[in-house]
């Protein structure tokens, strides 16, 4: 296993940070797109597991995140986000080693990458999207959502608290305490970027056709952040191959409760299984 960090720099001049973690003779590779307010580091365990399984994992921080570039939460479209998915596509197919490329997202970034290969339809072996924000499983203070509605095009980066709980996060207290005190962390989210997703939820929301690739969707029954029942709605109106697993007693990070051996080992079975065909 080699572990490498890089980046590159997008046309808007925005600086991205990477990682790898690269197995000589992977039988896959699988690409992940993070959640809000976190970073690629909180992945190491993640991305240990699968190169024990022969797989290779790479990330990068999206922008406004971790090592990133940007103003912290802020990104001034869905479109640009899409964009800076598309250039970490290429990043980690050219580090693959000719494997099938798995795209992986969690939270956020579980929403964007369903909405991303829906819309751009890349060339991927399969898809993985855990906990993703279709809806949020609370409702957010209807002042917060008029002030970013106002703001977004006049003041797009103006920030406002995410309200999420870190409480929520996962059963674990370690898990908890660690995001709580990680400076790369943030807590806040721009008026394009909440609005912007707030509205990618709702295309989702409303989406009915066929998944262009292989898709397993993953989420905890018990989820505060985002909701699950939308992740199961969502499930019911697509053809293809589709899978959905719920976990009956976990929050939101599936790959950091106590049980995440389990939910890893799911997550491993089905790759092995997606790239037999």
């Amino acid at each position: 296993m080699t572990t490498n960090v890089w980046g590159w720099q997008a046309q808007d001049g925005t600086p991205f940070v990477a990682q790898s973690w690269l197995v000589s003779e992977p039988k896959a590779t699988l690409a992940l797109v993070h959640g809000f307010g976190e970073h690629i580091g909180r992945y190491e365990h993640v991305a240990r597991y699968f190169n024990e399984q022969g797989f290779s994992f790479i990330g990068f921080d999206m922008r406004g995140h971790g090592r990133s570039g940007g103003i912290r939460g802020h990104a001034p479209s869905i479109n640009a986000l899409f964009d800076d998915i598309e250039h970490f596509l290429e990043e980690a197919k050219s580090r693959s080693n000719g494997s099938p490329l798995i795209l992986y997202g969690h939270s956020m970034g579980g929403g964007l990458v369903l909405a991303y290969t829906l819309q751009r339809k890349p060339k991927l072996r399969g898809l993985i999207a855990t906990s993703p924000w279709i809806l949020l499983a609370f409702q957010p203070p209807a002042f917060m959502v008029f002030l970013g509605r106002l703001t977004r095009f006049i003041a797009p980066s103006f920030t406002q608290p995410n309200n999420l709980n870190p409480d929520h996060l996962s059963h674990d207290p370690a898990v908890v305490q660690a995001y709580k005190t990680d400076p790369l962390v943030i807590s806040k989210i721009s008026s394009a970027n909440g609005i912007g997703m707030l509205e990618l939820g709702n295309w989702l929301n409303e989406y009915h056709g066929e998944f262009p690739c292989p898709l397993l969707l993953m989420h905890g029954r018990e989820d505060q952040i985002t909701s699950p029942k939308a992740s199961a709605a969502f499930s019911e109106r697509l053809s293809g191959k589709v899978s959905l697993q719920l976990f009956p007693e976990a929050y939101h990070e599936l790959h950091n409760e106590p049980f995440k051996a389990a939910v890893l080992q799911v997550m491993g079975d089905w790759v092995n299984e997606v790239i037999k065909d």
